[in-house]
């Protein structure tokens, strides 16, 4: 496993602070130009209690460059959205366009992004912050990938159906099919499950290539 970031004094963390600076130039973008200032604050809403998760651990519970690496590629492709609602995202119509498909598919893209990009730092949390075995750190992404996709689709009824009943449409971005939640909750599961047999397969190699060496 990568050595943390808290190695390195966060001033001269400089992959950190790019990261950083990546991030908040798309998000102030996204803030300046959305065409739905509503939608916008309720997608944003979980982007703020993370940005704040990670803020509050990053001196004790640190993830790596590469953690986080991952965690800034997601939160980007979350706040795009956030932008133009999901539904209604630019790229996710030139794909429709450039597949011939039926639908805006990036709130699928995003999905998937949310378990495959997510399963390293999640993996780090596991091994680093609680110490649990290596065996069981393997699986509980993937666990935590589909209960966590299942319950954000309760979020989004209550949000849609409770709380922010006029944006409720655009929030959601079902776009017509009622097995959306469904898919949803698989590609987060799916993309999860294919990032931890990646890293399993790097990690065994890297460790063979290790014992050969020495």
């Amino acid at each position: 496993m990568t050595h943390p970031a808290s190695r390195t004094p966060f001033s001269k963390n400089y992959w950190l602070w790019i990261f950083i600076l990546v991030f908040l130039v798309i998000w102030v973008n996204t803030f300046l130009y959305t065409n739905d200032m509503n939608n916008w604050i309720i997608e944003n809403m979980l982007t703020f209690f993370g940005l704040l998760f990670l803020i509050g651990t990053y001196k004790k519970y640190p993830f790596s460059i590469p953690g986080y690496f991952f965690l800034c590629v997601f939160l980007c492709l979350h706040i795009y959205g956030s932008k133009y609602t999901y539904a209604e995202n630019p790229f996710g119509y030139w794909l429709q366009e450039v597949l011939g498909g039926s639908r805006n598919h990036y709130d699928r893209i995003v999905h998937f992004a949310f378990g495959f990009l997510l399963a390293y730092p999640l993996r780090e949390m596991w091994v680093n912050w609680l110490k649990f075995p290596g065996r069981a750190a393997w699986l509980f992404p993937v666990i935590w990938s589909l209960s966590f996709s299942a319950i954000y689709e309760m979020i989004e009824w209550a949000v849609a159906d409770i709380f922010f009943k006029a944006q409720g449409h655009a929030y959601l971005g079902t776009q017509g099919d009622i097995w959306d939640a469904q898919k949803d909750t698989f590609l987060a599961f799916f993309g999860a499950l294919l990032a931890t047999l990646l890293i399993s397969m790097i990690h065994k190699i890297s460790s063979t290539n290790t014992k050969v060496k020495t």
